[in-house]
C-alpha cells in the first residue's frame, strides 16, 4: 500500500511544481524591456499597427516594449530574427498575410517555418489593399488598367513594399486573373514604396490602406478599387476589384503577433489578453479606423487553427500561379 501512495503523492507534488511554473512564468513576466520586430521599414501598415500596441503594451506590462525595423527581402529577414529568437516572451513579431502565410510557399528557401516555428499570439486587425494610382496616370478604374495594361504588355510599372508582402501578391493576383503584365518594382517596405509612386517615379501600387488613405485624402493618390471581396465600411466610395471586372479577386492583409514557438503558455496568454484588450479599446480602433483598417481580433486559441488554413489557402494561389522567390 505504501508504494502506491508514495506515486501518488509524488505526482500532485510534481502537478503542484508544473502549476507553480505555469503560474509563475505569467506572474514575474516581464521582468526587462520586450521588443516587438518588424521585418519593414518605417512608415507602413504593420509598423504603424506595431507603434499603436508598443504604447498601451508597455503600460500593461511594465515594461517598455519597444519596435525594431529589421527590414528586407519582403519581411524575411526581421521574421527569420523573431523566428530564432529565446522562446521567453522577450521578442514578439507582427506577422501579416505576407510574412505568415504566403511566404510559406512563395519561396524555395524559405529561413523559418511559419507553422513549427512560431507560436500565433492574437490576430490583430485587417484592412483590404488599394489600387491606388498616381494622380497623373490615365487609368482611372480596373478596366481602364486592363485595357491599358494589355495595350503596354510589362510597361507599366507598380511600386511594392518587397517580394512576397501583401502589396506584391495583390499585383501578381490581378496579373494572373486580369491575363495583363506588369513590371514589379520591389522595395525595402511600404513607406518608401509609397514615397516613389507620390512623386510620380513608379505610377502604380497595391499598398495597405493605412499608407496609401491619407495620401487619397491629400489627393497625392487617386485610389481606383479595394482588394477585399466587399466593400469597406470605412472607405464606401471605392468599389472592389471583383466588382469591377475581376470576379473571384480577394486579398485581406490581415496582422497579427506571434512569439517564437515554445513561449511558455501562460506568457502567451497574457500577452493574448492585452493586445485583445488594445485593439478593443476605442483609441486604437479609431486609429486604425483612420488609417483603413480595422480591429479583427482574435485570441490564441482562435488565431492558431486560422494561421494554418491561410498557409494552406495562400499555397494552393501561389502554385496556380507559378510564383516563386529564390
Amino acid at each position: 500500500m505504501l508504494r502506491p501512495l508514495y506515486r501518488y503523492a509524488v505526482t500532485l507534488m510534481l502537478m503542484g511544481g508544473m502549476h507553480a511554473s505555469h503560474s509563475t512564468a505569467a506572474d514575474v513576466y516581464p521582468i526587462k524591456p520586450v521588443r516587438i520586430v518588424i521585418g519593414f521599414s518605417p512608415g507602413g501598415y504593420i509598423d504603424l499597427t506595431a507603434r499603436l500596441l508598443a504604447g498601451p503594451l508597455t503600460l500593461a506590462l511594465g515594461q517598455q516594449v519597444v519596435v525594431d525595423n529589421r527590414s528586407g527581402a519582403g519581411g524575411v529577414v526581421g521574421t527569420e530574427i523573431a523566428a530564432r529568437a529565446a522562446p521567453d516572451g522577450y521578442t514578439l513579431t507582427i506577422g501579416s498575410v505576407g510574412t505568415h502565410a504566403i511566404n510559406q510557399t512563395l519561396y524555395r528557401k524559405l529561413p523559418y517555418n511559419v507553422i513549427k516555428d512560431f507560436q500565433p499570439i492574437a490576430r490583430l486587425s485587417d484592412a483590404p489593399n488599394i489600387l491606388a494610382v498616381h494622380p497623373s496616370f490615365p487609368a482611372k478604374s480596373v478596366k481602364e488598367l486592363m485595357t491599358l495594361a494589355k495595350s503596354r504588355p510589362g510597361q507599366i510599372m507598380y511600386a511594392s513594399a518587397g517580394a512576397g508582402t501583401s502589396t506584391h501578391i495583390a499585383a501578381v493576383l490581378f496579373e494572373f486573373l486580369g491575363h495583363v503584365k506588369f513590371v514589379h518594382v520591389p522595395y525595402k517596405g511600404g513607406g518608401p514604396a509609397l514615397i516613389d509612386v507620390v512623386a510620380g517615379q513608379v505610377p502604380v501600387t497595391f499598398a495597405t490602406a493605412a499608407s496609401v488613405s491619407p495620401q487619397m485624402k491629400t489627393g497625392r493618390l487617386r485610389g481606383i478599387a479595394i482588394t477585399g471581396s466587399q466593400r469597406s465600411t470605412l472607405l464606401p466610395e471605392l468599389p472592389t476589384i471583383a466588382e469591377s471586372g475581376l470576379p473571384g479577386y480577394e486579398m485581406i492583409n490581415w496582422l497579427g503577433l506571434f512569439a517564437p514557438a515554445g513561449t511558455p503558455r501562460a506568457v502567451v496568454d497574457r500577452l493574448s489578453v492585452e493586445a485583445i484588450r488594445i485593439v478593443r479599446s476605442a483609441e486604437v480602433r479609431d486609429k486604425l479606423n483612420a488609417q483603413g483598417a480595422e480591429p479583427s481580433p482574435l485570441n490564441t486559441d482562435e488565431f492558431t487553427p486560422f494561421v494554418k488554413l491561410e498557409v494552406e489557402k495562400w499555397g494552393k494561389i501561389v502554385t496556380a500561379t507559378g510564383m516563386t522567390v529564390e
